[in-house]
């Protein structure tokens, strides 16, 4: 056995991924030299099926190791982790950051709905990673009546502006081409911190960091988007044409269900909008099939969102009940016809990827390579390529063909 051996295992959302890198060093500055930690997701009962199931198979596969669990799978339940022999410590997802917590003897999980400014992130080279990971905010304000995920987050926290600006500053130093904006709600940006919405993060960091070449948002609500934000997307050349949508769902009634503040007119008006005013934008988006009382016609209507909304990169989730949600308290879908659903989702999407992938080709596309041979486009698409090109730098790309998940180019 090798010493310092700290192992992290990082399941769900792109903020759990970068914590991870959090987690690894706050493990190691602990003194940890022979660990498992399990950084678990909550957002659906499979979710944390995996993370019990990746504490078990860790302490089978190392007997010695000391097992942790950690992330919003330990915040929302810690008692069950707590409770499984092969675990030897659980954390919560403000403890997780925090070197003295990996010390601890037991579990460690605080309220987190006390919290009320963003725990800052340490400073970790992210040298395995071609595009950078930056917190802008962590927390949801919102109640969807599937989510769990605000109990396991807190309340909506932003992350003052200048921390982010220094934090881009020191990427770009470090070689980074692409900075992607992450946070569980990151449209909610702003308030809690006296700052009028997402757009002004934005503007300051492509001002700021004016050798910055390329600027991604993760998953956004698009019923939040500020005026300041919407004219950067529309605008601004260094804004990637690229949005993931959180929809949910295509139908009014189940929108209200869930709770969510946008109807399905909204989402196609917003879509096309941004398609008529920036026509080389890609969207993807979450959909949720089998939602509780979804009849196969409101299904027909998400299934019909795919090609209204033009949706190319689709994030399909059978519908999981998480006890204590009102959801849960609702007349369920027969767990073969959420799977039929989902699977037909899926079917839907791939069609539309496909026929997109196949009107690039020809085009010519600014690729950012993130490994040997395969880099991704302005719009997200991954593109196949010479492998003699070097990680982290953007090549200009003719596109050639495809082969229905991902593209082909060749450098010009």
């Amino acid at each position: 056995m090798s010493e310092h051996r700290v192992k992290v295992e990082n399941f769900g959302c792109r903020l759990n991924a970068l914590e991870g890198d959090v987690i690894s060093q706050a493990a190691q500055q602990a003194g940890l030299t022979h660990a498992t930690i399990i950084n678990g997701c909550a957002v659906t009962g499979e979710a944390m099926r995996q993370a019990r199931q990746a504490a078990r198979r860790a302490k089978r596969d190392d007997p010695e190791a000391q097992i942790i669990v950690t992330g919003c799978a330990a915040q929302t339940d810690a008692k069950q982790f707590t409770a499984m022999p092969e675990v030897d410590l659980v954390l919560g997802n403000e403890e997780k950051l925090s070197p003295k917590a990996y010390r601890s003897a037991s579990t460690q999980v605080s309220d987190i709905m006390q919290r009320q400014e963003a725990t800052p992130l340490m400073n970790v080279p992210q040298t395995g990673r071609a595009r950078a990971f930056v917190q802008v905010q962590t927390g949801c304000d919102h109640r969807c009546t599937f989510c769990i995920i605000p109990f396991g987050r807190g309340n909506s926290r932003s992350v003052p502006i200048e921390q982010v600006v220094e934090k881009c500053r020191q990427l770009v130093e470090q070689g980074h081409q692409e900075i992607v904006l992450t946070g569980v709600d990151v449209t909610s940006y702003g308030p809690d911190i006296g700052v009028d919405g997402l757009g002004v993060l934005v503007r300051a960091i492509l001002n700021h960091v004016p050798s910055l070449p390329r600027l991604r948002l993760s998953s956004i609500d698009a019923v939040e988007i500020d005026p300041s934000l919407l004219d950067l997307v529309i605008h601004e050349p260094r804004l990637m044409p690229h949005l993931h949508l959180s929809l949910q769902a295509g139908d009014d009634m189940i929108l209200k269900r869930m709770k969510r503040r946008h109807s399905r007119q909204q989402a196609i008006d917003f879509c096309d909008k941004l398609k008529s005013q920036r026509p080389d934008i890609a969207f993807g988006a979450d959909i949720i099939a089998g939602f509780p009382t979804e009849t196969e016609a409101m299904f027909e209507q998400s299934l019909k969102l795919v090609e209204q909304c033009d949706l190319i990169w689709l994030h399909v989730f059978p519908y999981s009940q998480r006890p204590d949600t009102p959801a849960a308290r609702m007349p369920p879908v027969a767990g073969d016809i959420i799977k039929q659903r989902a699977a037909r989702l899926r079917a839907a999407g791939d069609q539309q990827r496909r026929q997109w992938l196949e009107q690039q080709i020809g085009q010519q596309m600014n690729v950012l390579i993130e490994k040997s041979g395969f880099g991704r486009s302005e719009n997200f698409a991954g593109v196949s390529c010479d492998d003699n090109l070097a990680s982290g730098t953007i090549a200009r790309l003719t596109i050639t063909g495809h082969d229905g998940t991902a593209l082909q180019g060749v450098a010009l």
